[in-house]
């Protein structure tokens, strides 16, 4: 990804360098049986001994049309190598890597940097020790075992070719790669914490001491300046705003912050929001949103995890506004941070969600890997605005005919409740819960009348209809729960029929016939007072799965009338509003 902006908006330092574009690269195609490494000796001896025979363009993994190579096969490793002029000075340096799939060593002139787990989430090393100013060479290794039972891997397909609703995997870095400067001192964390009443409160991790001061500015005037002389450690500040102005769907109001500690200088920016549960409604700023919503998986057709450019990130938002959403379930991936960034300007409600698809989760083992990676992701995504809640898990259903682990699910929740409470955490998408704010399911009924009718019921009787509570008794229990229908529709509209595509529920044969079923289910959940809101399944389609409103570059599949029928439909008010 080309970019001339920071890779990460909410934590910018004027000294960066990035590192994407051409890398010497080299790969080993998967054996019968690969075994993660231990520690730093395969790295050194994969720098050692291993061949590097083409240029990759990072951050595009091997197997996107982008990276330069497109190789689709089973990958068990991938390294890289580049060297990069550095002007220390007095400086510490930090190498940056946005995401790497999925166990990832770092060496720096030959000597270990560090070493991370998990394919979503940020790497940061502080290789000061390990430079000199001018020329040094950097290498990366990542290994990937999309097979691994304790390996979560999302959408990306376990078999050799996509099939069903997995697709193209992706192996290595995907996201950003840069150094940045920092002085000795300097801020390693923040947290933020928005108040309607026209405050905010700053949480933030120090290393060293020294002064430290936050300002807040709205249209880059200056409206709230707080200070700690001589902070150190963990220091809170609390900024009163002389202007009172906030984030809303639709409305991506956002102030400015600077945070100065000592000679460090960070720019971020914050959103003033509040999100809470009420009954049955779900509230943002004390006013009941109906969430009009939309899967958005992430995938591109030529990047695969990653997209080409800033526009490609921003028009995903925008198509998906067009059409009379309002935000976006991001579907079993972590997103990049720009995307984050642009669904904030935009006032784009969106969920965070966590890969687990492959994870054993009827292993005890899978509570520390999972815990870990998903406490990464809720640390690094903290402070979005957009994101108004969470959702870690996404259909749990039995692993190879053995029972999901509750207490790994149990555990998560609570994790997500003691590092975040203001926002509500649904423990797992669609089934089977376990310890939840919100009771959420999915529902693909093809017929509107049918789909209709159990939900009215819902009002008139209190009873739920959950094809998950009949055919499996016992599994879990609805108890009162604000009600989210988080996915349904999935109809399949075949813009290619170069490939064998699939949709949910039986076909329909014309496009009105699309529309026709499109808004029945949809004004089925608008009109009922006791559900706070919708997850269409979905944007865009992604290779064989064509049940998208776009295709898959993200073109029109209808003409304007069918469009205009779906908009309508979305935008419709709630009953629960």
């Amino acid at each position: 990804m080309k970019l001339s902006v920071h890779p990460q908006p909410q934590f910018e330092r004027e000294h960066f360098e990035l590192l994407n574009g051409k890398w010497d690269f080299g790969f080993k195609k998967s054996g019968r049986r690969f075994v993660f490494s231990d520690g730093f000796e395969r790295a050194l001896s994969v720098r050692a001994d291993g061949e590097y025979p083409y240029k990759i363009n990072v951050p595009f993994c091997i197997e996107s049309e982008l990276s330069g190579i497109g190789y689709t096969g089973f990958v068990e490793q991938v390294w890289y190598r580049r060297t990069v002029n550095i002007k220390k000075g007095e400086s510490r340096v930090f190498l940056h890597i946005g995401a790497a799939d999925y166990l990832t060593s770092v060496l720096v002139n030959g000597k270990p940097a560090g070493r991370h787990k998990g394919g979503y989430t940020p790497i940061a090393l502080d290789i000061t020790d390990l430079v000199t100013d001018g020329e040094n060479e950097i290498f990366i290794l990542c290994e990937d075992d999309v097979k691994n039972s304790l390996v979560p891997r999302g959408k990306q397909s376990e078999k050799l070719k996509s099939h069903g609703c997995d697709y193209t995997r992706t192996t290595g870095i995907w996201q950003n790669v840069w150094l940045e400067y920092t002085p000795q001192s300097y801020i390693k964390s923040f947290k933020l914490y928005p108040d309607i009443s026209g405050k905010i409160t700053v949480e933030a991790e120090l290393c060293s001491r020294a002064d430290f001061t936050c300002t807040a500015y709205y249209n880059e005037k200056k409206v709230g300046f707080a200070q700690t002389k001589n902070a150190a450690g963990c220091s809170v500040l609390q900024l009163e705003l002389s202007e009172t102005h906030l984030w809303e769907a639709g409305n991506g109001r956002l102030y400015g912050l600077e945070l100065c500690f000592g000679e460090d200088r960070v720019k971020s920016y914050f959103g003033l929001r509040s999100v809470r549960l009420d009954g049955m409604k779900f509230l943002i700023n004390e006013k009941s949103v109906f969430q009009r919503l939309v899967l958005d998986q992430g995938f591109y057709k030529k990047g695969i995890y990653t997209a080409r450019n800033d526009e490609e990130l921003k028009r995903d938002i925008e198509l998906s506004m067009e059409l009379g959403f309002n935000g976006a379930r991001l579907h079993q991936k972590v997103f990049d941070p720009r995307f984050l960034y642009f669904a904030d300007l935009a006032g784009y409600l969106v969920w965070g969600e966590y890969p687990n698809w492959g994870l054993d989760y009827s292993n005890a083992k899978s509570v520390d890997i999972f815990l870990k990676e998903w406490g990464e992701a809720v640390e690094r995504d903290f402070n979005h605005p957009s994101i108004i809640g969470w959702c870690p898990f996404n259909e749990t259903w039995d692993y190879k005919g053995r029972k999901q682990y509750d207490p790994l699910l149990a555990a998560v929740y609570d994790y997500t409740k003691a590092v975040d409470k203001t926002r509500p955490c649904i423990d797992t998408s669609g089934n089977y819960h376990v310890k939840t704010d919100i009771y959420d399911l999915h529902d693909y009924r093809a017929e509107p009348a049918e789909f209709k009718a159990s939900y009215d019921r819902f009002v008139t009787e209190n009873y739920l209809y959950e094809h998950v509570l009949n055919d499996n008794p016992g599994r879990q229990t609805y108890r009162g729960e604000p009600v989210f229908i988080s996915e349904y529709g999935g109809i399949k509209w075949e813009a290619d029929g170069s490939v064998k595509s699939w949709g949910y529920g039986k076909d329909v044969k014309t496009p009105e016939e699309f529309a026709e079923r499109y808004c029945g289910l949809t004004r089925a959940i608008t009109q009922n007072e006791k559900l706070f809101g919708f997850c269409y399944t979905q944007l865009y389609d992604i290779e064989q799965e064509q049940n998208g409103l776009y295709t898959y570059e993200r073109k029109c599949k209808f003409e304007k009338e069918i469009y205009d029928k779906i908009i309508a439909a979305n935008t419709e008010k709630a009953a629960i509003e």
